[in-house]
């Protein structure tokens, strides 16, 4: 079975009314962990692999991965997407190496760290359109810049997990520097540049670190979707930085020798009040990182003497399965794999 492009599930998505979790990757039990969740839920797929994730990994590893897993889960709708493209050359590598869709995030510079003009994001991202489209490749773009509003550099936890989920190549601006997407920009951003998918910044961002107490409609701007989505009712919207960060999994790794830093997530109810309002896409990939560093503590504390990879990590990647499967069934995108098939779209 053939990788497919983002667009097809996500219109599915659309029309049948779920969201779609997003998760990234770096290796192969996190691959394997997301395809037997999907198996498991009968969910349509979207694997996503950022800029450092293809450093790390090897392009030829991570592609051929990927091929596995549409090979070994014929039944399933996967598609492989490049997260957070700093530039158009980034979006045409990925292409070039079998991803189905890319993000071009313009909303940034190319060093992915300084907010860019409005006029930049437009030419780079419809460049990639114009290019991507002609092969049947989806893209993604942004609008807005994503960190927690309201928050300044002084106030941000003084904690190296503060960096996303790829510091080396993804920094975000500073706190003080994130703003959220202007309504009106988000229009005419979607009518300039045609993208598939479109990524709004609410507040929301990457890693454990999101809000230092429960997040509340003053730092978590769910309303700001409902208006994007008033006003682009046929566009998909994505929403980054969106795992819950569990307090089980903090706890577990805090009692088996961890220093997670207390912390609050995105509520899964705001994900799924987003979801009634136009979010196809949610990128989530600290709950999986947490979850198998859970399950990975637990080994070493209980069994010291073990040495053996695969003894701590068949646990970790049935603990990220697990995240996986709730994630799926929350989102609605639980069922829809075989009616996607039924219908003869993949």
């Amino acid at each position: 079975m053939p990788l497919v492009p983002m667009r097809l599930v996500l219109d599915h998505a659309a029309a049948n009314n779920y969201g779609v979790a997003a998760l990234n990757v770096n290796n192969m039990e996190q691959i394997q962990a997301i395809m037997e969740a999907a198996r498991e839920t009968d969910s349509p797929v979207i694997i996503q692999a950022s800029r450092g994730a293809r450093s790390y990994a090897q392009e030829n590893y991570l592609r051929h991965l990927m091929l596995a897993a549409a090979e070994l889960y014929p039944e399933l709708p996967v598609v492989m997407h490049q997260d957070h493209g700093n530039s158009p050359s980034t979006c045409y590598s990925a292409i070039r190496n079998g991803f189905t869709s890319v993000m071009m995030d313009g909303s940034l510079l190319e060093d992915a760290k300084t907010p860019a003009p409005y006029e930049y994001n437009v030419k780079v991202s419809r460049e990639v359109v114009q290019v991507a489209h002609a092969l049947n490749v989806s893209v993604e773009g942004e609008v807005g810049c994503l960190g927690t509003v309201g928050q300044t550099k002084s106030d941000a936890p003084k904690v190296a997990s503060t960096e996303p989920h790829d510091a080396d190549l993804e920094q975000e601006p500073e706190p003080e520097m994130a703003h959220l997407t202007d309504p009106d920009e988000a229009e005419r951003f979607v009518a300039e540049t045609k993208v598939d998918a479109l990524a709004v910044a609410i507040g929301t961002s990457h890693g454990a670190y999101k809000f230092t107490a429960q997040p509340t409609g003053e730092v978590l701007k769910m309303s700001l979707i409902e208006e994007i989505h008033r006003r682009l009712p046929n566009t998909h919207l994505v929403m980054h930085g969106s795992s819950s960060v569990p307090q089980e999994l903090q706890d577990i790794i805090n009692k088996n020798g961890g220093k997670i830093h207390q912390t609050w997530g995105v509520p899964v109810e705001e994900i799924q009040r987003g979801i009634k309002h136009g979010v196809r896409k949610i990128n989530v990939d600290t709950d999986n990182r947490l979850a198998m560093t859970a399950a990975i503590r637990e080994v070493f504390m209980k069994s010291p003497e073990k040495f053996d990879p695969r003894d701590y990590l068949k646990p970790a990647r049935e603990a990220m399965k697990k995240i996986c499967i709730a994630r799926m069934v929350s989102f609605g995108q639980a069922g829809n794999a075989s009616k996607m098939r039924a219908a003869k779209l993949f």
